[in-house]
């Protein structure tokens, strides 16, 4: 039996839920909030469509009983404030920070084995957060971030390709934020094809920085953080998590010494399976990337100071 946790019962965490439930990631899954009924509303309203999608995960809404979350092989923590438009993820710092906190506490009282993911924002600082205040192996700690901006990044290829996302390949390291990721287009390909001899180098320049602020041009248009990819984002690393996937993708890990950083997390190729982030993969990084990286790594260690 599987069991996975969501910790935020909003759009992300309600979605991610739901999508755990329809592809059935886990046998049972617990989506979890700190507001009177909520959960159990999102619930009930996903598991009304069992007998239509002829589903077969158990879910269930509680309002902060942690207890009710026991045993839990995977946590997901999407608890916090969203961004509203104009604002970076950065300035949710010192909200974001004690929520986070205080709910990686309770899940661990109650699952001390879980691997935990994080969403919540900023995402690189707050998975940090959790590195530092739960004294847990770094394997067991996956910040979610990558995951998003890698399949943004192949969202906009395909468009512009005019092809299937599903045979584009993509990959975004650095910081989850909207001056800090950094798309790989050098590897980017279509079908084994480098996208460079597909597409010229200014629409692939475009394609990059509308990458790097995909999810502020959607705040702009929602008047809110996005939900519905960020959340499947989480249920896709939880996914190779409970089934030991061995997938490659890309993680806010925790550096000792990776692409020349430590004490550090931030978005690299991951290996995920059953034991959580079981290998960083170190690309071979061209000079302008590895300079890119390093100003991805200082805008990061720069946040986390605020952590102090």
């Amino acid at each position: 039996m599987s069991k996975v946790t969501v910790v935020g019962a909003g759009n992300v965490g309600a979605t991610c839920a739901n999508v755990l439930v329809t592809t059935g990631v886990a046998d049972e899954v617990v989506l979890i909030d700190i507001k009177e009924g909520l959960s159990e509303g999102k619930a009930m309203d996903i598991m009304q469509t069992a007998n239509i999608l002829n589903l077969n995960t158990r879910l269930t809404g509680v309002t902060n009983d942690y207890e009710k979350t026991a045993g839990s092989d995977v946590v997901v923590i999407t608890s916090g404030i969203p961004r509203k438009p104009g604002m970076t993820r950065e300035e949710l710092i010192g909200v974001n920070a004690g929520i986070v906190k205080s709910v990686t506490d309770n899940v661990l009282k109650y699952s001390p084995d879980a691997i935990i993911i994080c969403v919540s924002n900023p995402m690189d600082t707050m998975t940090y957060l959790i590195h530092k205040t739960s004294g847990l192996p770094k394997n067991r700690i996956i910040g979610m971030g990558g995951a998003l901006d890698s399949a943004r990044f192949k969202f906009y290829l395909s468009q512009a390709l005019n092809a299937n996302p599903n045979e584009i390949e993509g990959i975004v390291i650095g910081g989850h934020g909207d001056t800090t990721m950094i798309p790989l287009t050098r590897y980017a390909a279509y079908r084994g094809i480098p996208v460079s001899e597909l597409i010229d180098a200014e629409t692939l320049k475009k394609i990059a920085a509308d990458t790097m602020v995909g999810g502020a041009t959607l705040t702009g248009l929602l008047g809110t953080s996005a939900w519905y990819a960020p959340g499947a984002a989480a249920a896709q690393v939880a996914a190779a998590v409970i089934h030991d996937q061995k997938k490659m993708i890309t993680c806010s890990a925790l550096l000792e010494g990776e692409y020349g950083e430590k004490d550090l997390c931030i978005g690299v190729p991951c290996i995920l399976g059953r034991n959580g982030i079981e290998k960083v993969v170190e690309f071979d990084l061209n000079d302008e990337e590895k300079e890119l990286f390093a100003k991805s790594a200082a805008a990061v260690h720069g946040t986390n100071a605020a952590l102090a």
